[in-house]
């Protein structure tokens, strides 16, 4: 297996050694300098990182090293709220404050009530536990036959394969384990043989999810090389990695990258997405960057009150995404992680939302509704079963209106 350091040590070209007449400062321009960078991100840039040029900012190490962590980091260019304020600063263990430049671009700095900035920084109600709200609301850890390896469905795992995010999302269902993995969290070389080893010994495993965190933010050698280990397992069929990195950090996703995905057998990615304000320049250009290279991508959001709670919202979203060759697969309800009730909907605003796209607008742009379970995923869609019998099913179009649909004779439509 590659020693690639983790995220945190990864290795890059030292800044001080770049200068006008450096050839290897002109080749690392040139590169990101090919990279989009939206006006609004540009004006932010030039205001907040005045001594960044465009090809520091289109570094996507850059903008990891660079992520904003500390209360004073939000206060340097946010008028934080006393609510914000005192959660940042009373922060600790998992589920730290991380936030990339490029991302920080998109939240408002002075509306703490954004959706998008509700969704990154802290505030005080993360404190207050609901008693249906648990660390573990999936119970994936009791599901876990080795570290790391969650087992719930007879053909298929989640391979959690890093804690590390570049940003880290408020409402993460996996808050306990992701920003300071430890202990069985700690995504070690010996931790994925034990799960490599499990997938290799149970032939039912043919679906094999990469999880965590964030995978995409591996090195793209130590990527390739998991890849590769699953790949060569005979009765794995299907490969997919879920990822937020292109809504947060799209300088990510370079054509090295898309490579290492695409091999023999493309990986499928499934692209958590929350916001239309998410689908800038930049992300459309690193979704082109994978779709022009033949992975597969759908589209993962979770429903969030007060965030994207709206049928014209959610239309605007799967809109754009499908424009960008994106799937829309999964609209989430929000789990029940410690402190997340002022995040989360009625399971009846889901099924209302959903019931507002279903026929004004293509089939392709409306995502399965699912809440998430112990035992599964379960679908929770509006139903246009009227009444059924055995001569005849009355349903119900997207207009209200109801039509008789007969069945034949044995009972069977």
């Amino acid at each position: 297996m590659p020693q690639a350091q983790s995220v945190g040590e990864t290795q890059v070209l030292s800044m001080r050694h770049r200068n006008a007449g450096d050839p290897a400062r002109h080749s690392y321009d040139k590169v990101h300098a090919r990279f989009p960078i939206n006006a609004a991100a540009d004006a932010f840039r030039r205001r907040f990182f005045p001594g960044i040029g465009r090809p520091e900012w289109n570094d996507w190490r850059w903008q990891l090293r660079n992520r904003l962590r500390t209360v004073d980091d939000l206060a340097r260019i946010f008028s934080l709220s006393e609510s914000e304020r005192l959660a940042a600063s009373a922060h600790k263990g998992p589920l730290p404050v991380g936030i990339t430049p490029y991302y920080a671009h998109l939240l408002d700095r002075s509306d703490s009530t954004q959706g998008l900035r509700r969704t990154h920084i802290p505030d005080a109600r993360e404190g207050i536990v609901a008693k249906d709200e648990q660390v573990d609301p999936l119970a994936e850890d009791r599901q876990s036959p080795v570290p790391g390896l969650v087992h719930r469905y007879p053909d298929r795992v989640l391979f959690l394969v890093t804690g590390s995010c570049a940003t880290y999302c408020r409402y993460c269902t996996r808050s306990r384990m992701v920003g300071e993995p430890g202990g069985p969290y700690s995504f070690s070389q010996p931790q994925w043989e034990k799960a490599l080893d499990y997938i290799q010994s149970t032939p039912a495993v043919r679906d094999v999810l990469l999880s965590g965190g964030d995978p995409l933010l591996l090195a793209t050698e130590k990527l390739g090389w998991l890849l590769d280990r699953l790949r060569r397992i005979p009765h794995v069929e299907f490969i997919r990695i879920g990822t937020k990195i292109p809504a947060v950090l799209p300088q990510r996703i370079t054509p090295e990258l898309a490579k290492v995905l695409r091999a023999d057998v493309p990986v499928w990615l499934s692209l958590h997405v929350t916001h239309p304000d998410e689908l800038t320049a930049e992300m459309k250009h690193a979704v082109a960057v994978l779709a022009d290279a033949g992975i597969p991508l759908g589209s993962q959001t979770v429903l969030l009150k007060g965030i994207n709670d709206s049928a014209a919202t959610m239309k605007q979203l799967m809109h754009g995404l499908l424009k960008m060759r994106v799937r829309p697969y999964y609209l989430y309800q929000c789990d029940h992680i410690p402190g997340s009730a002022h995040f989360r909907t009625s399971v009846s605003k889901g099924r209302e939302i959903i019931s507002q796209l279903q026929g004004h607008t293509t089939g392709y742009a409306v995502p399965t509704f699912v809440v998430d379970t112990p035992g599964g995923k379960i679908p929770v869609m509006p139903t246009r079963v009227v009444t059924e019998d055995a001569r005849a099913v009355v349903l119900q179009n997207y207009l209200g209106d109801h039509y008789d649909f007969a069945v034949d004779p044995d009972g069977s439509a």
